[in-house]
């Protein structure tokens, strides 16, 4: 579930790549409600791509079937990057404007087919690797919601992007000073940050040019506060520190993608684990509560 892209697709039965070949593929063949299509798609991400076709069916989402759901079917996956992932393929919910070939995206569907209960979709992801994450179509679960949510507007309608006005580390602002553009975006998991701002917080963090620490100094790192919408949203060092085998680096990478608004963050996975998040197509806000 990738708020960062729009399209669904998943491996086809047609696909000879060794990514496709150890993931579950789907063989229109045996689906009677399959319909073919001659269109092409092709989508390139920062960490693989794939080539396929598009083709429709009845898309079922944990008991929602979406009908007339238009797919991309894989038919290449080049590279090792999906080969070694979990999951099969993708389902894209951020919004259509980016959606490749056109494709309407899953969850525009279930609203269009009165399919949810609100124009909206919230994401919880476990700090853990037990379990519990989950994405939760038409509502807000109140559990995860105790501390209040704050309310932050779009600031475009293509990925799921905000304007942010600084990040600071213990009161001082050291990056996106004069503002910048973030987008919430379970489908990175790093925080992927401009490059001349990645190199300032490295150094200000104490850590390499590749982001490695030693485990004694992550022990002492302060929080990161991005601040947004006149609020302040930290992350602390037990998020952006990941420590394997008694190494220590942290989560962050450097990474440019200008946009017509100025220079782009991502807030991946390690931001979204300190908050419950709420996608508001309705009203095209993001709502952001902190766990405890």
């Amino acid at each position: 579930f990738d708020t960062g892209s729009s399209n669904l697709w998943v491996p086809s039965v047609f696909c000879s790549s060794p990514a496709c070949r150890n993931h579950n593929r789907f063989n229109p063949a045996e689906s009677s409600t399959f319909l073919s299509t001659n269109d092409t798609l092709f989508i390139a991400y920062g960490t693989g791509s794939m080539t396929g076709v598009l083709g429709y069916d009845i898309v079922n989402v944990a008991g929602i079937n979406v009908r007339n759901q238009i797919f991309g079917l894989a038919e290449t996956e080049p590279g090792d990057f999906f080969y070694y992932t979990p999951f099969d393929g993708i389902l894209g919910l951020a919004f259509p404007s980016i959606a490749s070939s056109g494709a309407t995206p899953v969850f525009d569907n279930m609203m269009m087919e009165n399919l949810v209960d609100r124009d909206l979709f919230s994401v919880y992801l476990s700090r853990d690797s037990q379990g519990g994450s989950f994405v939760l179509f038409g509502g807000i679960d109140p559990y995860y919601t105790t501390r209040g949510i704050s309310w932050i507007p779009l600031s475009a309608e293509t990925y799921w992007q905000i304007t942010m006005e600084s990040v600071s580390i213990n009161g001082a602002p050291v990056a996106c000073s004069s503002g910048c553009q973030a987008i919430v975006d379970t489908g990175t998991t790093l925080l992927a940050v401009p490059i001349r701002a990645f190199r300032t917080l490295m150094r200000r963090l104490g850590a390499s040019s590749s982001g490695e620490i030693s485990c004694e100094a992550a022990n002492h790192l302060p929080s990161l506060i991005f601040h947004i919408h006149g609020k302040d949203f930290p992350v602390p060092p037990r998020a952006y520190v990941l420590r394997s085998n008694g190494y220590c680096t942290l989560g962050l990478q450097g990474m440019d993608t200008p946009t017509e608004e100025g220079e782009l963050w991502i807030l991946g996975d390690i931001f979204i684990r300190e908050y419950y998040v709420i996608f508001d197509r309705a009203n095209n806000k993001v709502g952001l509560s902190q766990l405890p």
